[in-house]
């Protein structure tokens, strides 16, 4: 089983989810047979690179609040996190450009160390004091995820480092008809939106195991017929 993850590091939503989603599939008693993957999606696809602003000024602004109702939006996210075990800092929180961000998991991925940068950049992101815009701050991250330093530079100096990879997700999401994140889709058969209870994502992962396709049981190379009506024939010892 596949479940696909589109989501983005500046999204409190997806790191609060992302913990939902893995208690869930640790009570999953197929756990060990399930493929996590993790696609990119931007909140903020139009901000330049370098472009930051406080987190709580962009709320105001986003969504017309005042300073003191950003805050409070702000405290509401930080007890969903708490209670999911999660720190989160409500002030001096950066916002800006996670298309650098994107590229990166993008070699993460590449190296098997994807799920590794992804929970530490949330980490840094939203309980640390630590910018993940901050270019020296995500080599430090790919480096503790166990990704090379050079090879992290290397990808970060280069914008196209997998640049159409990452597009090439989001566009994958807009056809799924993804509009927010995180969003979840289980096997190319469930979508789930949002950083759902852990009950919902156990649910998700129940019903999809239990509606795939049945499994091919037996020798595929077994003496059979063909299209065509020819047979083989088996020989002594079961050998054709």
């Amino acid at each position: 089983m596949r479940v696909e993850i589109w989501s983005d590091i500046a999204c409190p939503w997806c790191y609060i989810g992302k913990a939902r989603f893995e208690k869930a599939l640790a009570g999953f008693a197929h756990r060990d047979q399930v493929e996590v993957v993790h696609r990119s999606f931007e909140l903020d696809p139009g901000r330049a690179k370098g472009d930051t602003v406080q987190v709580l000024d962009m709320l105001a602004r986003k969504y017309g609040r005042t300073p003191e109702e950003a805050r409070f939006m702000e405290a509401n996210v930080a007890a969903n996190a708490h209670a999911e075990g999660l720190g989160y800092r409500t002030e001096g929180r950066d916002h800006g450009s996670t298309f650098d961000i994107h590229r990166l998991l993008h070699l993460a991925a590449a190296r098997g160390r994807q799920d590794e940068l992804l929970g530490l950049a949330y980490r840094a992101n939203f309980a640390e004091e630590r910018s993940v815009f901050d270019p020296q701050v995500l080599v430090e991250l790919a480096v503790a995820a166990g990704l090379d330093a050079g090879e992290a530079r290397a990808v970060l100096a280069d914008p196209d480092a997998y640049a159409e990879e990452v597009r090439a997700d989001e566009r994958e999401a807009s056809e799924l008809g993804a509009n927010a994140v995180p969003f979840f889709v289980f096997d190319r058969r469930y979508g789930i939106s949002g950083g759902q209870p852990a009950e919902v994502f156990a649910q998700a992962l129940e019903q999809t195991w239990k509606d795939r396709p049945p499994a091919f049981v037996g020798d595929a190379g077994a003496a059979a017929c063909d299209t065509d009506g020819s047979c083989e024939v088996p020989r002594p010892g079961g050998t054709v």
